[in-house]
């Protein structure tokens, strides 16, 4: 058998180490191309060592030196920016995964569905941005996009595309985050370090921010919308805080099939990573026995305001979705810093959204402008909130 030339872009990150992890349970499937990181150059050292791809790159040139330091003499390419993380996504890889977190994940991404590879899409932003742009890319390049979000994952698992016409809701679920009961006067006071305090997934921090708020249900459900070509009026959100069904598809007679499985992110990457095929991957099994019962709500919106605002975000189109998860990143950013209140952070996304206005989105350019333009916006709020002190 010839081994899958891979790519991980974000591989420092929670993702795109446990796609190395996966991998290296398989080393003769795999043959790693090239990593992509951020910042954190010293991981990056180890990976490359460990899994001797072609090329490594840093996004922040300041962690070049430590590249380049690190992997002297191995004969491994090295290269630092933005430009360089682009170029590890074009290389010569058929399967590659996209886990670069927030907007800085959408150039990489794209450049990878332009050449027409498979794409395991972790970074959801890039089809809440631009997912037109994207999906019509990969329609044009023959580039097959496959959803690692656990959510998405598990519709593309149950999703008969023989049949869509027959599809009737899809039915993201969520685990309701850390504040599923707390009171808004509690959640006022929410710090940091609670908000990081998952109770089922070990994420990054800005993804468990967004969880903890909900705003990653709903950049979920903007994501779902094009990735399986269903308006947002058919994709409902459903609190289920076991984790243990990680989302469902409803049919016309009734039929709702769903996947189930311990939360784990090496599930959805494995079932991306050998697609169309299955890989076995160690790890905790699913024992409904023990798991006892699956509980199932429907969200609160007054306490968890971010899903109203993706809703409508879809809804209204153009450049609102970008710009919505631009001031959700700026906000997120300032809360993990202390500088504003956990409830702040979806009322300045909201304010963000509501004070541009929408657009239309005719190419990568107005997506960069709108992303520009929110971040500057939403830290305006984000100066006023703190000048006004806590709230």
């Amino acid at each position: 058998m010839t081994a899958k030339r891979v790519t991980v872009l974000g591989s420092t990150g929670s993702v795109g180490a446990n796609t190395l992890s996966v991998i290296a349970e398989h080393p003769d499937r795999f043959r790693v191309v090239a990593l992509a990181a951020g910042r954190n150059a010293a991981a990056l050292v180890q990976q490359a060592q460990s899994f001797r791809p072609d090329f490594a790159a840093i996004a922040d040139p300041a962690g070049y030196p430590t590249l380049k330091e690190g992997l002297a003499g191995t004969g491994i390419e090295v290269a630092a920016g933005p430009d360089a993380v682009a170029e590890a996504a074009r290389r010569d890889a058929g399967w590659v995964m996209a886990a670069i977190a927030g907007a800085a994940g959408l150039e990489s991404t794209l450049a990878a569905v332009e050449r027409g590879a498979v794409v395991a899409l972790a970074n959801k932003e890039s089809l809440v941005c631009a997912g037109e742009l994207m999906m019509a890319a990969a329609r044009a390049s023959g580039s097959m996009i496959l959803p690692v979000d656990s959510e998405h994952n598990a519709i593309f698992q149950v999703f008969d595309d023989r049949c869509r016409e027959a599809v009737r809701r899809l039915i993201l679920t969520a685990s309701g985050g850390p504040f599923r009961c707390a009171s808004r006067d509690r959640m006022a006071a929410v710090r940091p370090a609670e908000a990081l305090r998952h109770p089922n997934w070990d994420m990054g921090a800005k993804i468990t921010i967004d969880s903890a708020t909900m705003m990653n249900k709903g950049l979920e459900l903007i994501e779902a919308h094009h990735l399986f070509a269903m308006p947002g009026e058919a994709i409902d959100i459903l609190v289920h805080p076991q984790s243990i069904v990680h989302s469902m598809v409803e049919y016309a007679d009734g039929s709702v099939l769903a996947q189930l499985g311990t939360p784990d992110m090496r599930t959805p990457i494995a079932v991306a990573l050998a697609w169309p095929e299955r890989l076995a991957v160690t790890g905790e099994r699913l024992d409904l026995s023990v798991v006892g019962r699956l509980d199932f709500e429907p969200p609160d919106p007054e306490r968890f305001p971010a899903l109203a605002l993706a809703r409508k975000a879809l809804e209204r189109g153009g450049r609102e979705p970008a710009a919505l998860s631009a001031a959700n990143e700026v906000a997120v950013a300032a809360f993990l810093s202390e500088r504003i209140g956990f409830l702040q952070i979806a009322d300045i996304a909201g304010n963000t959204v509501a004070e541009l206005g929408s657009g239309p989105l005719a190419g990568l350019d107005d997506v960069r402008s709108a992303d520009r333009e929110a971040r500057e916006v939403a830290e305006r709020f984000v100066e006023r909130a703190a000048a006004a002190g806590p709230r």
